[in-house]
C-alpha cells in the first residue's frame, strides 16, 4: 500500500472497533487506494468539509485516524461509491465494489454469547 519512496512517516489508526494490525486509517483509504486526494491536507479537507460525506457502516466519519477494517462499508455519497473492505489472496486490503441492496448489510463473527440481567441473552461481535 504505502511505496518505499513515498515519505519516512505513515499514519497510524486511533483506537476503535478494529485492532491496530488488522485496520486502515481511513486518511491512508483516501489517499492511498481510491486515489480521491493526493496530499494528507487534501484529504484532511475532503473529511472535514460540512458538504461532504464519507460514511463507514453507514456514520458519519470526521476523523482521518478512524480504524476501518474487515467487512466495513465505507460509502461516498457525492460520487456514489460503496466499498466493502476485505482481504485479497495475499491478505492485503480490498476495495469491493457494492450495489445498494449488499451495502445494508454486514458479516460479524460472533465472539462471546452470554445472558445478561434478569435472563436477557446478549452476543458480542468482532467490531464490537
Amino acid at each position: 500500500m504505502l511505496d518505499k519512496l513515498g515519505g519516512v512517516y505513515a499514519a497510524r489508526p486511533r483506537q476503535g472497533p478494529h485492532k491496530l494490525r488488522e485496520s486502515i486509517p481511513l486518511h491512508c483509504i483516501l489517499k492511498y487506494k481510491l486515489k480521491y486526494a493526493l496530499t494528507n491536507q487534501e484529504s484532511t479537507i475532503i473529511l472535514k468539509d460540512p458538504s461532504n460525506q464519507v460514511l463507514v457502516d453507514g456514520k458519519i466519519r470526521r476523523e482521518a485516524k478512524y480504524p476501518v477494517g474487515l467487512m466495513d462499508v465505507v460509502t461516498i455519497p457525492k460520487t456514489n461509491d460503496q466499498f466493502r473492505i476485505l482481504y485479497d489472496v495475499k491478505g492485503r486490503f480490498a476495495f469491493v465494489p457494492l450495489k445498494d441492496k449488499k451495502a445494508e448489510f454486514k458479516l460479524c463473527k460472533i465472539r462471546r454469547q452470554q445472558t445478561g440481567p434478569r435472563g436477557v441473552p446478549y452476543i458480542a461481535t468482532h467490531d464490537a
